[in-house]
């Protein structure tokens, strides 16, 4: 049985995993398509893309796959401390960049303004809340998010306890002890899905456990595909790889169903395609099309949702026609797409930059 340390040789000459860079972007398009889609068809049964929200589960299994791959060999060589500092430089610079973005669309939005109904004193704590990760589901109205200013917020609040439990506990087991936690969890997760009919939960006050649930799972098995190697070798590529994930993603939403097929999806289905994404051939033409969408599925993730408040507003006061929507939301798509890269290449590169450099001096 290897040891939890080990080095597993295929992946060992292998830099980076290109495709798996392209599938977390194309996961990231596809939340954001979700969230304009919700608003527009609220029953989850009539819209195409019902189960955007899984991408979320996806990111936590290639976290767990990534996190392994890139600590499991020299995070005994560094302390707690510098382990986390490098989180830190990685995720929250976003999530603060997020933060402003979603008080702006707070104080500007031309059709609601909610600094009338909440006052300074709220604001300042949605602020707080947002910046720092603290739970605040104010505003019930609109689905009580624990994040209000930036939702997706909710899922980075749980990818920092799971990289505290990795530095702590996790990257100390060997395999078979993390079977046995990651066969718990996958009956934990069938749980939720029964408790709450469904997995979509995390982001609220009333689903907050079901984020814990969710990471649970898809983090250890994560790092379960890095440790025991399982990569399948194919000669599909980025485009084939894609379709299977979106399958997923696009499969019909059922409130009968849900509470089975879901966690099926996440327990045997994104295992097997970060198996077959770390395996699968990538073109030396496509190889900048999968750093390009790598680069920008952070960014994408964590800066749209404000604008899809301001969507939110539109279409309750405008009331636009499907005619209108199919133009508009392939637009805003491609230009959060655009402002995402924006904001990676002029703010997030050059402060991670700024505090790698501090980091190192101290």
């Amino acid at each position: 049985m290897q040891s939890a340390t080990s080095s597993p040789t295929p992946l060992a000459s292998r830099p980076h995993l290109e495709i798996l860079d392209g599938l977390r972007g194309v996961a990231a398009v596809a939340v954001v398509v979700f969230h304009f889609m919700e608003i527009i068809i609220p029953d989850s049964t009539k819209n195409f893309i019902g189960h955007g929200y899984l991408a979320v589960d996806f990111f936590f299994c290639l976290s767990g796959f990534v996190i392994a791959y890139a600590y499991d060999k020299r995070i005994e060589e560094m302390s707690f401390a510098k382990f986390f500092m490098l989180r830190l430089i990685r995720l929250h610079p976003l999530i603060l960049i997020g933060t402003v973005i979603g008080l702006v669309e707070y104080f500007f939005d031309p059709f609601v303004s909610l600094y009338a109904i909440y006052g300074a004193g709220k604001t300042l704590l949605l602020s707080i809340s947002s910046a720092f990760l603290i739970p605040y589901p104010l505003v019930k109205d609109r689905y009580a998010n624990i994040y209000h200013l930036n939702p997706p917020t909710w899922s980075l609040l749980w990818e920092y306890i799971a990289s505290i439990i990795y530095a702590t506990l996790l990257f100390r087991l060997r395999n078979k002890a993390l079977w046995v936690l990651t066969i718990f969890a996958a009956v934990v997760l069938f749980y939720t899905a029964y408790h709450f009919k469904n997995l979509a939960a995390g982001w609220s006050g009333e689903t907050f456990w079901g984020g814990g649930a969710r990471v649970f799972f898809s983090f250890l098995v994560g790092m379960l595909v890095y440790r025991s190697q399982w990569i399948l070798s194919s000669r599909l590529g980025l485009g084939s790889v894609s379709l299977l994930l979106l399958l997923a993603l696009l499969s019909p939403f059922s409130n009968q169903l849900n509470w089975i097929t879901e966690p099926l999806i996440i327990i045997f289905y994104f295992p097997f395609l970060i198996s077959l994404g770390a395996g699968a051939q990538l073109s030396d033409r496509l190889a900048a099309v999968c750093k390009f969408s790598g680069d920008i599925s952070y960014p994408l993730y964590i800066i749209h949702y404000p604008f899809i408040w301001l969507f939110f507003s539109y279409m309750a006061a405008q009331k636009p026609s499907a005619g209108q929507l199919s133009i508009l939301v392939p637009l805003a798509t491609i230009a959060l797409i655009v402002l995402a890269y924006l904001t990676l290449i002029w703010l997030d590169i050059p402060i991670r930059r700024y505090l790698k450099r501090r980091l190192k001096k101290a």
